[in-house]
């Protein structure tokens, strides 16, 4: 027995705080749960214990469907893991692709059909699959794919496979399946990749795929597969693995997609139109910039004229190209290399020091800080990926560090959609009841108990589904957090859709992390209070990033 509820309920105001909101919800759980123990001691008959089991249902679930909708959360707002006070950043860093350039969805086409290209002229892969088509909608980023068995999976904070999530091909893997192939629904830390997400020599069975370029390589990997298994052609997972990376890789040395893609940014890149006001933001409040890229200098000079204009050297203090990222931030036997820009070569001078105007090569992160005095907390540092960008200058370095991730926007407009928004909050409303009466053990509380959980992993599924159908969200694996979630929260102090966000903010501002409650802590959150009780009213508008984000998540 599930009750239908109507998602068609207008939007709160912004005057109207989330903690208030969940307050509401919870105290009105919890006076319907005692209401029904009271009531449950004058119940001696299965049938009215029944009665009440469904009439604290029917009053939490009035509850619910009473109070309006959390307020949206701005989709260009900047998050944050890590106390982060902008008044202590002098220097702001920058990588170039997915960061500086955001690709638009033509780009990861144009990466899919050259490697296609690539698999039939090198590999002699059959010409049928020069019919398959990049869907830019089927993966999402952190999902994992094991090499030896030719699955795409996600995985969660806790190693566990999400059910649900497992392919073959296009061809979903059911949960026996998984059991039988794994023994469980755990992935052992021995079956992962190394800390930057890349297969080891000793044979890490899992490859991350984390950055937006592994979208093309993971539809790669499915379509092909489901090409082979509908046309009963013979493959080896590990070789077709082998293969895609090769193809893929093969298009970024050779340069055959960057030489294509200098001939017109505009098919390809998203114009950011307040990235020049952003970084004269920076500069006018004497921040040093510097830009550290795996590109070549070429490519990224095409780019940065493109968005910025043929003078966009003067935006940045430091430009370091060719930097073999992540090898530039964990090695340091790779010195820095003049770039002729007259004769498109490398110099072979000894480089003392860094010129403001020069372009640099390769070189290490050591020498790096030796050169600039560039140290520690002082400096923040963009980029895409969570490991290659990120961890090092995190973890060994003490940098600050920001994730670019594009994909947020799109998160958040599903957050922020009704529908999903009253799921979320009947869910969270259904667990709790759950929670408070699972101690009765007779048959027939069990009977409904045994509803109610099926109507929860409906609600769970629905969940999911609103965000893809196949890996739901890139942050949640159903309530926990996903393994890209969680690397995300250890190696990135804020993060956003794009660095043209943070113009929004003063250079002195301060990203304050929400508490998180621990299981054993107080929900500090259900206090009676909020920003509009603390401010004028006329005050009160809707500050960036400020929904309590463990509440609100997907």
């Amino acid at each position: 027995m599930a009750v239908s509820f109507s998602t068609h309920v207008s939007k709160s105001t912004a005057t109207v705080s989330v903690g208030r909101l969940i307050q509401a919800h919870l105290q009105s759980l919890e006076k319907n749960v005692r209401k029904f123990s009271v009531n449950r001691r004058l119940a001696f008959t299965a049938g009215s214990q029944r009665l009440e089991y469904w009439q604290a249902y029917e009053r939490a679930k009035t509850a619910v469907n009473a109070e309006t909708l959390l307020p949206d959360i701005n989709p260009k707002s900047v998050f944050a893991n890590n106390e982060l006070c902008l008044a202590d950043i002098d220097v702001y860093g920058f990588d170039y692709d997915f960061t500086l350039a955001l690709y638009n969805n033509t780009f990861h086409e144009l990466m899919y059909k050259l490697a296609i290209q690539i698999l039939i002229e090198h590999s002699k892969y059959p010409t049928d699959i020069v019919n398959l088509e990049y869907d830019p909608n089927y993966a999402i980023r952190g999902l994992h794919y094991d090499i030896h068995k030719g699955l795409i999976m996600k995985i969660d904070a806790f190693h566990k496979i999400q059910t649900g999530t497992v392919f073959r091909g296009h061809r979903p893997v059911s949960e026996d399946e998984i059991r039988k192939i794994y023994g469980s629904l755990h992935v052992p830390l021995d079956l992962g990749s190394s800390m930057y997400g890349f297969t080891t020599s000793q044979g890490s069975k899992m490859r991350e795929l984390l950055d937006k370029y592994s979208l093309v390589e993971t539809c790669l990997l499915s379509d092909i597969t489901e090409l082979f298994i509908c046309n009963d052609i013979s493959y080896d997972p590990d070789y077709l693995f082998d293969d895609v990376r090769r193809a893929i890789e093969f298009i970024h040395t050779s340069r055959v997609m960057h030489n294509l893609v200098k001939k017109d940014f505009g098919l390809y890149v998203n114009i950011e139109a307040g990235l020049p006001i952003f970084l004269k933001q920076l500069k006018e409040a004497g921040k040093s910039l510097f830009v550290i890229t795996n590109s070549h200098y070429d490519f990224v000079d095409a780019g940065m004229r493109f968005q910025l204009g043929d003078n966009w050297l003067d935006y940045f203090d430091t430009v370091i190209t060719q930097a073999r990222k992540p090898h530039f931030f964990i090695e340091n036997n790779r010195p820095f290399r003049v770039y002729d820009r007259d004769k498109s070569a490398k110099g072979w001078g000894a480089v003392t020091k860094l010129v403001n105007g020069n372009i640099y090569c390769e070189g290490n992160i050591d020498q790096f800080k030796y050169l600039t005095g560039w140290q520690g907390e002082s400096v923040l540092y963009f980029g895409d990926h969570v490991y290659s960008d990120l961890a090092d200058p995190a973890v060994k370095h003490g940098w600050r560090t920001g994730a670019i991730i594009p994909e947020l926007e799109n998160e958040i407009q599903v957050i922020n959609d009704p529908e999903h928004n009253k799921v979320m909050v009947w869910m969270y409303g259904l667990k709790s009841l759950l929670s408070s009466l699972q101690h009765h053990s007779d048959r027939g509380s069990k009977e409904i108990l045994q509803e109610w959980l099926t109507e929860l992993a409906h609600l769970k599924q629905m969940s999911k589904d609103h965000f893809n159908p196949r890996f739901g969200s890139m942050f949640r694996t159903f309530t926990t957090p996903s393994f890209f979630a969680r690397r995300l929260g250890r190696f990135a102090d804020i993060y956003t859709s794009s660095v043209v966000n943070l113009s929004g903010y003063s250079s002195e501002h301060v990203f304050y992390v929400p508490r998180s409650p621990l299981p054993h802590e107080f929900a500090y959150s259900r206090i009676h209070f909020s920003n509009h009780d603390m401010l004028p009213h006329d005050q009160w508008r809707r500050q960036p990033g400020s929904v309590d984000k463990d509440v609100k998540g997907p």
